[in-house]
């Protein structure tokens, strides 16, 4: 009786869980703008500030279209020059040996929705692993299992933004939200990761969304 009582108690755990993974993406989706308008959004433009390392500082332009187009440019003694990018047939990124942009074959694409947008249609697992502090903030922690990937969410537990993602070769957080439209985004965004040698933080002081960009944008 016990036993039977034991995993009574274990797969009910399972279902709590889950459905407060669920209700804890829904309330972050709601409140930064709610899906309908995030559906709406085709396409965004940010610009702002890359500080690499303590004193490299460079313009950036970030370019993204549904469904996965993208575009990254910095400015180098004020001449623009594009980082990476996917075409929608090819990817690039730069190659810092040879100073060159270069194509990449096996360049993954991501999606222009979060993960978290239509989780379940997309296949994902969703799991609640209760409340964790991120610097001076109690979060939310959320877990997104698709195959072997594995993405931690937190979520701010008064406001529900994001505020970091942690990804097996990369961690983000995210802060300064503000409103664009109907939608809300972080204008500072700050990404770490275990070698350091690709940290990177990107200060954002313009942000336009559903910008109708010319059709060379993503040319490269």
């Amino acid at each position: 009786m016990r036993k039977i009582l034991l995993v009574f108690i274990m797969l009910m755990s399972g279902i709590v869980s889950a459905q407060t993974a669920k209700e804890i993406i829904e309330k972050n989706i709601e409140l930064s703008g709610g899906l309908t308008n995030w559906k709406l959004l085709n396409s965004i433009t940010l610009q702002g500030r890359l500080t690499l390392g303590i004193n490299d500082h460079y313009p950036i332009k970030i370019f993204q279209e549904r469904p996965n187009l993208t575009k990254t440019v910095i400015t180098i003694n004020k001449k623009e020059t594009a980082i990476e990018g996917y075409d929608g047939k090819k990817g690039y990124a730069m190659n810092y040996a040879t100073n060159k942009l270069q194509e990449y074959p096996n360049y993954v694409a991501e999606s222009f929705d979060t993960d978290f947008i239509d989780w379940e249609s997309k296949g994902f697992e969703a799991n609640y692993l209760g409340k964790e502090k991120v610097g001076e903030i109690v979060s939310h922690k959320v877990e997104l299992i698709k195959n072997v990937n594995k993405t931690l969410y937190f979520f701010d537990s008064k406001s529900y933004m994001l505020i970091k993602e942690v990804k097996s070769d990369e961690s983000i957080i995210y802060s300064d939200y503000r409103k664009v439209g109907s939608l809300m985004m972080p204008f500072r965004i700050e990404s770490s990761s275990p070698k350091k040698d690709s940290d990177y933080v990107i200060l954002l002081n313009k942000i336009e969304t559903n910008k109708v960009l010319p059709a060379n944008t993503f040319k490269f």
